[in-house]
């Protein structure tokens, strides 16, 4: 064979082989029995609807209920970052069909809407019927449709405003479902490696009698008997951890001004600045302070969220706090987990910190 035969043997063939590879969609190779795994960014959803549908107002609906704010960041950030698909789109690029978590709404009214059309295939006609009658049964949750981890909320009706009225009643449950979900990836990012620094949390056991887990690349700033504060510092962001065991003498503490007070004692002595007569507090002016309670590890817990300042220079972050309550014990726990990370998207970073704090055994 001469060289040019070769040449052309070996270009037909590489040619072949690329097409094979690129023909084998999430589909095919599901029916080959390869299943790949579901890849996606942390809080982000891909909804698949027809484009009607998400430029009218089941859209809004949609965007109202999971593009609102996540609670409370100096700029407003979304609880979910959405992408749009229709059911062409989905077709045109297999890899759209690996992604984490789907919010898939349709019409079932509509014989001729590819996505209710997929709707029905997916959750079988007898679940479509019940959905007319049944208000209950316009939500499902599926798994692992065309890769491996996959979570898929269906949102379904017979009319655009039974639609709305579906996704409004079920948003809670679906978002509580997506959520435990994403909680594996922010544990798994805030404790890489899952290594830890026993040092300090040996540190807040014999200081605070609690126990918490704290990340490896955490460092102490301050240990005086009165406070610990934990602080991870990079070239983006500064991530802090403080932990204060306060007398326990009145029920008026565990309130919004009670967990203020404390929060704000510690930031005037503790936190400043190179500049002069600078200091820590909340500003609860430009942002309330949201205050709720909540029980953790079995102990009531008083949590704030809100943003803080520092009083004669331009810094300032978004917060949360505990105070935790435990009737066996005299003093009240106070833990604090604030973020400073001008110009960088802050919801991620504090959804960090939430979950280590949320760790606390008192």
């Amino acid at each position: 064979m001469n060289h040019i035969a070769r040449f052309f043997l070996g270009s037909a063939l590489a040619f072949f082989l690329i097409s094979l590879t690129t023909a084998c969609t999430t589909d095919a190779k599901r029916s080959l029995g390869i299943v790949p795994t579901a890849y996606g960014k942390v809080n982000e959803i891909a909804v698949v609807t027809d484009k009607r549908i998400w430029d009218g107002p089941v859209g809004d609906t949609i965007r109202y209920y999971y593009s609102a704010a996540y609670p409370i960041l100096p700029q407003p950030e979304p609880i979910y970052d959405l992408r749009f698909f229709s059911v062409e789109d989905l077709n045109k690029e297999p890899l759209r069909k690996q992604l984490k978590h789907y919010l898939i709404v349709g019409n079932l009214n509509e014989a001729d809407s590819p996505v209710s059309q997929l709707i029905r295939s997916d959750i079988g006609e007898e679940k479509a019927q019940q959905a007319k009658t049944d208000k209950k049964l316009r939500s499902l949750v599926g798994r692992d449709k065309w890769a491996k981890d996959q979570v898929l909320i269906y949102q379904y009706a017979h009319s655009d405003d039974d639609l709305i009225e579906s996704i409004k009643n079920n948003f809670a449950a679906a978002a509580k479902r997506l959520d435990k979900d994403n909680m594996a990836r922010i544990e798994a990012t805030a404790f890489f490696g899952n290594e830890v620094n026993r040092k300090l949390m040996e540190e807040v056991k014999t200081k605070m009698d609690a126990e918490m887990r704290v990340p490896e690349k955490y460092f102490q700033a301050v240990s005086d008997g009165e406070v610990i504060w934990m602080r991870m510092e990079t070239d983006a962001i500064s991530s802090n951890l403080i932990l204060k065991r306060v007398p326990y003498t009145d029920k008026k503490q565990l309130s919004k001004e009670g967990i203020k007070a404390i929060r704000d004692s510690i930031g005037r002595k503790y936190i400043t600045t190179s500049e002069a007569n600078t200091y820590m507090r909340i500003n609860d002016t430009d942002l309330p302070m949201y205050v709720s309670a909540k029980t953790l590890n079995n102990n009531y817990v008083l949590e704030a969220r809100g943003i803080w300042e520092i009083v004669n220079d331009y810094m300032g972050g978004a917060f949360v706090s505990y105070l935790i309550y435990n009737p066996d014990k005299k003093d009240l726990l106070f833990v604090d987990a604030f973020l400073h990370a001008p110009g960088k998207d802050k919801r991620n970073y504090m959804q960090q910190l939430e979950y280590i704090i949320s760790g606390v055994k008192y």
